[in-house]
């Protein structure tokens, strides 16, 4: 199948890349980034950004549409919350995305490491960085949920990927109703906390869906959606069915409005931490509007 006009970038400036992989590689640090091949890693490199991966990069699953690697996980890395918190510093960052591999070896599914890294970025600037976490689905443990809630991130983020049809092809050692209950049980945790997910399109899907996740997101009451394309990263990988169409794309984001999400981020590049400050920034400025008139 080949690439619309649409699907197309331009490649990143090599010496945007090596700056910012040398800083990295100092802390001995990993990112989603790069792991994952994301697309927008140039233009979030030259603006000194990227979304950390903590817990190693080895996954203990095998989602079939994911370039991080599997295998086998190293031990855990207890000086990386201060080296996450050595980078924020140094990279002067205001809004701090944490994600991590699936760490199914670990009692609490690395949830004591997100609360830890929280904590060390707290530490440097109590009150001003804002902090999202892309957390796993700790296997539906409500004990590492509670934790890393308690640490109290100003975003919890949590991606449903696909419909409930195409779990045992695409994701299949998740479970759609489990990934639900995670995010539903964070709102009754902590309602302050913003609440998060995202989808991937063009892996066979149709339309209605994907407004049917919409619709069960919106039920628990998630407050921020991203859709994007998926991208096959080799191979390997799961075929694209389709390349979605950019007015399909805006289709979603006005279903998704209605539906009452107050930030729908949809189009062909756009993946769960894309522009994820100016998501936030977008809500607290129309809450802000929303009292003012009031």
């Amino acid at each position: 199948m080949s690439f619309p006009l649409w699907i197309k970038k331009r490649a990143p400036k090599e010496e945007i890349l090596q700056e910012m992989k040398h800083l990295l590689r100092s802390l001995s640090l990993h990112t989603v980034c790069e792991e994952a091949r994301c697309p927008n890693i140039g233009e979030c490199f030259a603006k000194k950004t990227a979304t950390f991966m903590i817990l190693g990069n080895r996954c203990t699953r095998n989602c079939r549409f994911c370039a991080v690697e599997k295998g086998n996980p190293l031990p855990l890395d207890f000086s990386q919350p201060e080296n996450v918190g050595r980078a924020v510093n140094r990279l002067d960052l205001k809004y701090v995305v944490i994600t991590s591999v699936t760490r199914d070896d670990l009692p609490d599914g690395g949830a004591s490491q997100f609360t830890r890294t929280i904590k060390e970025i707290r530490r440097i600037d109590k009150d001003g960085i804002r902090i999202e976490i892309l957390i796993p689905d700790f296997k539906g443990s409500l004990s590492s949920l509670k934790a890393v809630i308690g640490a109290k991130p100003d975003v919890l983020n949590h991606n449903l990927e696909t419909v409930p049809r195409l779990y045992r092809a695409v994701r299949p050692k998740a479970d759609y109703s489990r990934s639900l209950e995670l995010l539903r049980r964070s709102k009754e945790m902590n309602s302050g906390i913003y609440t998060k997910s995202g989808l991937m399109v063009g892996l066979g899907e149709s339309f209605g869906e994907v407004v049917e996740v919409m619709k069960d997101l919106r039920e628990i009451g998630c407050d921020i959606l991203t859709i994007g394309q998926y991208l096959r990263p080799s191979p390997e990988h799961l075929e694209v069915k389709e390349f979605v169409e950019p007015r399909k794309f805006k289709k979603y984001e006005k279903i998704g409005r209605s539906l009452g999400f107050s930030c729908v981020a949809a189009s062909p590049f756009v993946r769960s931490s894309y522009q994820a400050k100016e998501a936030l920034e977008k809500i607290k400025g129309e809450h802000h509007q929303a009292n003012g008139a009031r």
